[in-house]
């Protein structure tokens, strides 16, 4: 009786449904979406980078025009 019981229990943990499409090709279909995700990203962060060494070009200082400065007061009586 001991050994009915035993063959039922590995027959029923055995009865596992199988997946529909095998792992191997779900893993194969993912990485090409997930290369092309990496590198639009790194393309996205240099642009990002570039555009800020840009803004610091233009408020840098050096290619805006010198301001007069017109004389103290005091200096215009001596």
């Amino acid at each position: 009786m001991p050994s009915n019981s035993t063959n039922r229990l590995q027959t029923e943990t055995f009865n596992v449904p199988q997946a529909i499409i095998p792992t191997e090709i779900l893993l194969t279909l993912a990485t090409g979406p997930l290369l092309f995700g990496m590198l639009c990203g790194k393309a996205t962060l240099d642009s990002i980078k570039s555009l800020g060494e840009a803004s610091e070009e233009v408020f840098r200082g050096d290619r805006l025009p010198a301001i007069p400065f017109p004389d103290s007061p005091q200096a215009q009586t001596e």
